[in-house]
């Protein structure tokens, strides 16, 4: 028998409304399945004590060997970025005991990490560090922007598995094993400052990543879109992340300074030998002019010109004299003081040479 629609109805309604469940259903299975991996990941395991171990052992003996190859590999060995992927998550998610499980997690790999870095210092007793270790105790804004840009890519490469092979590249980009590695042998050496550097990158790094993975997240997942404005602990997360840049400020304000001054410095030192070399009689024919250097640290600065002369008086003190006036005058009102290295070259020819003796029947 057959039923009239009824005013207003579509035949094609009851198929839209089982597209949508059908939609709804696969959302809930995909973030069911993003649950369970992220607490997967967040658990606090074996394997996640071995890495753990291993990676803060390799990163101590690399920075203390001052091996930035081996402390690359430390930090793709790590496993500290999966817990807090899964903070990320369960931020946005707004499950507050889950993400308490994964920074519990987090907690005590830090604490392992410490503790051997520790150990390893004060078995060793290095008296001075290297690069490797002075490098990761002045964190500025920069180190903030790439944390903030590895944490959204991270987010990305978990959600979307065609991306997984990047994750080893912001393994490398962003460490945490290091910084902390860093902490533990300065305070086996007691110094505090240098610790406290380190310890300000490693919080950097970690709000960097966890506040890039967040919103990563938010972007990415439609159901997830509006939550990160609408969670307290993502509020919190997000403005701890903003007042770093009180201090990171300061310390890039000095590196951009210190740049500014290095690039000026060496213009400056450009120029004194073009002048010394082109400009000058005394130091450019006279003489031959090999290189010229600038002690910054004395003051005025002391430009150090080292040159090869044939006469061993040559340049005179009147002549040096000159030349700084010179130079001076050039670079007013910057004032200079000028020294020269002279090596005396000594010519010698066949003129020179006793007479050969002669012998009879010698023509």
């Amino acid at each position: 028998m057959h039923y009239p629609l009824q005013q207003g109805s579509d035949p094609k309604d009851g198929l839209g409304a089982s597209d949508d469940r059908h939609a709804l259903t696969a959302h809930q299975e995909r973030l069911e399945a993003l649950r369970l991996e992220f607490e997967r990941d967040a658990r606090f395991s074996l394997v996640f004590v071995v890495l753990t171990l291993a990676a803060s052992l390799i990163a101590t003996l690399g920075l203390l060997a001052n091996s930035a190859a081996v402390v690359i590999g430390a930090m793709v060995v790590a496993p500290w970025i999966l817990p807090l992927e899964a903070m990320a998550f369960e931020v946005v998610r707004g499950s507050l005991p889950s993400f308490l499980r994964a920074l519990q997690t987090l907690l005590q790999g830090v604490v392992l990490g410490v503790a051997v870095s520790m150990g390893v210092g004060w078995l060793v007793a290095m008296p001075t560090f290297g690069q490797e270790v002075l490098a990761r105790t002045q964190p500025n804004l920069l180190d903030l922007a790439v944390a903030l840009a590895a944490g959204g890519v991270a987010m990305f490469a978990k959600l979307r598995k065609e991306a997984i092979s990047a994750l080893a590249g912001l393994a490398i980009a962003v460490a945490l094993v290091p910084p902390m590695c860093v902490v533990g042998l300065s305070l086996s050496a007691g110094l505090w400052s240098q610790a406290g550097g380190a310890l300000l990158l490693f919080l950097t790094n970690l709000l960097g990543i966890l506040s890039g993975a967040m919103v990563a997240l938010s972007l990415l997942e439609r159901p997830f879109r509006g939550r990160l404005l609408r969670s307290r602990l993502g509020l919190t997360s997000l403005v701890l992340t903003a007042l770093l840049v009180v201090p990171l400020g300061g310390s890039f304000l000095k590196l951009l300074a210190h740049s500014r001054r290095q690039a000026s410095e060496q213009r400056i030192e450009e120029l004194v030998q073009q002048s010394l070399r082109n400009e000058t009689i005394t130091l450019g024919r006279d003489s031959k002019l090999e290189a010229v250097s600038i002690q910054w640290n004395q003051e005025p600065p002391l430009i150090v010109a080292r040159a090869t002369v044939s006469d061993p008086d040559l340049p005179t003190a009147n002549q040096v004299a000159e030349v700084q006036r010179f130079i001076n005058q050039r670079l007013a009102p910057r004032r200079f003081r000028l020294v020269v290295q002279r090596t005396a070259i000594e010519v010698v020819g066949p003129e020179a040479a006793a007479p050969m003796p002669r012998y009879p029947g010698d023509q």
